[in-house]
């Protein structure tokens, strides 16, 4: 495997985690604590996969320029790409401050601050896939082919 295969993989674990997410979320609807968190726990490791590999992926590649030149396409990359980034910056806090009151068993704050996480989180792993299908799959740049 070379460093030019992690948008891939990053693709694959943002896809994974939007599954574990889920699972999760319908576990707990279905008051399956044990599967709960154990789908929690793996999206959590996923994500954290995931960091690790993006920013190996970014510190040998840099960043890639989305060159697709459509009048409807380019926009609609961007709006995507700047929402997907903000959540994705703020989205490691906001699983902290989920996170910390299950471990300490305050499930009321969990879920109240779990029902702002979630759909969130599943937002930057849907858009952080359709990133990457769209800068490295449907449009790629002729930077990529070099």
């Amino acid at each position: 495997m070379s460093v030019t295969d992690l948008p891939a993989v990053n693709a694959t674990l943002n896809s994974l985690c939007t599954l574990l997410l889920l699972a999760g979320w319908w576990f707990i609807r279905h008051e399956r604590k044990g599967q709960h968190i154990i789908c929690m726990v793996s999206a959590l490791t996923v994500s954290a996969l995931f960091l690790t590999s993006y920013l190996i992926y970014h510190y040998h590649v840099g960043s890639v320029r989305f060159t697709y030149e459509h009048a409807f396409i380019r926009p609609l990359y961007f709006c995507i790409l700047i929402t997907h980034v903000i959540l994705a910056a703020a989205i490691v806090p906001l699983v902290v401050i989920t996170v910390i009151p299950a471990l300490r068993a305050r499930f009321d704050r969990h879920k109240k601050w779990a029902r702002i996480t979630l759909p969130l989180w599943l937002y930057v792993s849907v858009t952080g896939v359709i990133v990457y299908l769209m800068l490295y799959i449907w449009f790629p740049s002729a930077q990529l082919a070099g």
